[in-house]
């Protein structure tokens, strides 16, 4: 499944437009790092898709076995810290409400499933990141 993000920066702090050619969000760095802090910095964003594709799992599932599922939240931190060898290493909190007439069995199926969405496998899998640049389009007058 290939999905694409484009990314247009502005002149103000670090802020950039992020879009998927559909939606759009704005994202920045704090202001101890000379953003401006007006849209989520980039581990936000990350820990935002974690947050959404666990919440969005655990939906689906109980809409799938019509179990009587009323609201799901979510919390999640990250805490990063950095190894003698430079890499890093990243260790994520998620605290998870989920209310609804269930059983615990359902609960705990619930949960498992979250630990199993879609992001979650995709962050803890092999990961190859290939950087190009692209020529200016340059304006015909």
């Amino acid at each position: 499944m290939a999905t694409e993000i484009s990314i247009k920066n502005l002149p103000q702090g670090y802020q950039s437009i992020i879009s998927n050619g559909k939606h759009s969000i704005l994202g920045d760095e704090p202001i101890k790092s000379k953003g401006t802090d007006l849209g989520f910095s980039p581990p936000e964003l990350v820990l935002a898709g974690i947050a959404m594709c666990k919440v969005a799992t655990v939906r689906y599932i109980a809409r799938k076995n019509e179990w009587d599922l009323r609201d799901v939240d979510a919390k999640l931190s990250q805490e990063v810290k950095r190894g003698k060898d430079g890499k890093l290493s990243t260790h994520i909190k998620v605290s998870m409400s989920i209310e609804g007439d269930l059983t615990e069995d359902q609960r705990e199926e619930l949960l498992k499933q979250a630990d199993n969405c879609y992001v979650h496998r995709m962050i803890e899998g092999d990961w190859e990141i290939e950087t190009a640049t692209e020529e200016p389009v340059l304006a015909e007058i």
